[in-house]
């Protein structure tokens, strides 16, 4: 195998060769980064999801409890 000569010019061919393969891996990192801030963005919505339903199910558990407590104390002054 015989290595090339760094003192010989490079052809155009391999110049817009390298060309091309740097306009392409640089459009594959801008696609990159764009999927990574829609999936950042969409991982952020689905979080605020999740909490708007943990408090939720929370709140109806606290009203519930305090439902079946004033049930109880009726029933126990009826009783009474």
């Amino acid at each position: 195998m015989l290595l090339p000569n760094p003192f010989c010019p490079l052809s155009a061919a391999k110049i817009a060769g390298l060309q091309g393969t740097v306009l392409l891996l640089l459009g594959l990192l801008i696609k990159a980064r764009i999927q990574i801030k829609a999936f950042s963005a969409l991982g952020l919505v689905l979080l605020l999801l999740q909490t708007l339903v943990f408090l939720a199910a929370g709140g109806a558990l606290g009203l519930g409890a305090l439902a079946a407590l004033a049930y109880g104390f009726k029933r126990s002054r009826a009783t009474a």
